[in-house]
């Protein structure tokens, strides 16, 4: 982690900011505040935060355990403050939720969507396959036509594994 911050499971009252920093991504697709606030609640065990030393959050990773494939985490969204990119934080969180859900989950593998041109969360997912010794496997998710509310990218399915700790 980088100094100054430190990982945690996310509370209700994180929600708030797990929301203006997804907003303030943008790059993310907001979801609604009402949302986020029932992630922190529900998901915790599988999204982490980075905090400051004050508590305030500056980065988030949210994600859930497949009901159709117990052994796969995906990760919903990953992001970081302004002030804290540039420091290796999400990588440092992906890599934590890992250590915190393996903890409760027989986990095997990662999935997460990316669309095309997202160079950053590329890297970002890229780099952590091959951090744990795994394949990285591509295909389309959802094409921009299934979306209903109007022009959106493909979303692009990564597949991470087998993950070996």
């Amino acid at each position: 982690m980088p100094e100054g911050l430190r990982i945690d499971r996310p509370h209700v009252d994180d929600g708030a900011a797990l929301w203006r920093i997804a907003k303030d991504s943008g790059t993310l697709d907001l979801n609604s505040s009402y949302s986020y606030l029932l992630w922190c609640r529900d998901f915790s065990g599988t999204s982490v935060v980075a905090r400051t030393a004050d508590g305030e959050p500056v980065a988030f990773v949210t994600g859930y355990i497949r009901p159709e494939r117990p052994h796969t985490l995906l990760v919903w969204q990953v992001a970081v403050d302004a002030a804290q990119r540039g420091r290796g934080l999400a990588a440092a969180l992906l890599d934590g939720l890992t250590r915190q859900v393996i903890g409760r989950h027989e986990l095997t593998s990662m999935e997460t969507t990316i669309s095309p041109g997202n160079t950053a969360s590329e890297r970002l997912f890229t780099s952590y396959a091959a951090r744990h010794g795994a394949s990285v496997e591509r295909e389309v998710l959802f094409d921009t036509g299934q979306f209903p509310d109007g022009p959106h990218d493909p979303e692009v399915l990564y597949r991470i594994g087998p993950l070996s700790f």
